[in-house]
């Protein structure tokens, strides 16, 4: 097992998950500690990098495409801070960071996890019933309804409709974007059959955001709609998505291990025929080749 323990937050590896923890740091974001806990499954995993800084490094971990309904909902507009799979590391913890990303590495290479987009969420995404507020409004979701209330902030155009109700069958997308420079942010609804060109502000269905404390929050809402609403590159995108794959990753259940002997075996043949080809190069066949020798 591999473990950092940081003020920022602890991540472990038992060559299966990769458990990410944020920290109680005053400086860890409000999202990140509203998330919580995250189990990442190596099949989710594309990437492992560690960079060096001179007061700090940074652990970063790059997803599957599709692999996860958080990303998926904010198409890579969080920021560092707000990023749960980025994690700061002090310079006393350098040798422990390269460590985590050695074994994240010789593990992902043994398994022989694809580069492919998923084909289904292995991540559930935020749990429900969530409700944030922030901006101009409300937006809760128990999973099968998403509720839109307004404050006094509100747009009269807007908030004269009174307080919505979208049933999750009803929802073709959903879209979030942060505030950034002189422009607003929102959280947009998108009803089958019903497109709008109207603005955040005055669209009854969107959430407008003003770059306040709490804005990023509404992430969470967009992952937890995006991870029940059908994958965008799955087989049937009209179908309604099966749960449990998901849910077996965030619990942290995984396939059978395949450690037997002569599974084992099987690998490091395997190994040595991408070894022998030139797909792997002598460093990386020596250190996945020590990873097998292992578990043997």
């Amino acid at each position: 097992m591999a473990e950092i323990i940081q003020r920022d937050g602890t991540w472990t590896f038992d060559g299966e998950t990769l458990r990410l923890v944020p920290g109680r740091d005053k400086n860890v974001s409000l999202l990140r500690k509203t998330l919580g806990e995250l189990a990442v499954p190596l099949q989710a995993l594309a990437g492992i990098a560690f960079e060096q800084g001179k007061k700090s490094g940074r652990l970063r971990l790059r997803l599957r495409d599709g692999a996860d309904p958080l990303l998926q909902a904010t198409g890579g507009k969080l920021t560092d801070s707000t990023d749960p799979y980025q994690l700061t590391v002090e310079p006393d913890r350098y040798g422990v960071a390269e460590y985590l990303v050695d074994e994240v590495r010789n593990a992902h290479l043994i398994e022989q996890v694809p580069s492919a987009s998923c084909e289904a969420y292995l991540l559930a995404g935020p749990s429900v019933p969530l409700s944030v507020s922030a901006g101009d409004g409300t937006a809760s979701f128990d999973g099968e309804y998403i509720r839109l209330e307004w404050n006094w902030k509100t747009e009269e155009a807007k908030s004269a409709s009174g307080t919505r109700s979208l049933a999750l069958a009803d929802v073709a997308a959903v879209e979030w974007q942060p505030a950034v420079g002189l422009e607003n942010g929102y959280l947009r609804f998108t009803v089958k059959n019903a497109p709008t060109k109207a603005p955040p502000k005055y669209d009854p269905n969107s959430v407008e955001l003003w770059g306040f404390k709490k804005d990023p929050l509404m992430a969470l809402v967009a992952a937890a709609v995006q991870a029940r609403l059908p994958h965008p590159t799955g087989p049937d995108k009209d179908a309604s998505p099966d749960p449990a794959p998901a849910l077996a990753a965030a619990s942290g259940a995984a396939a059978p291990a395949e450690d037997d002997h002569d599974a084992l075996l099987r690998r490091l043949r395997e190994l040595g025929e991408l070894h022998r080809s030139g797909i792997l190069t002598d460093e990386e066949f020596s250190a996945a080749k020590q990873a097998v020798l292992k578990r043997m």
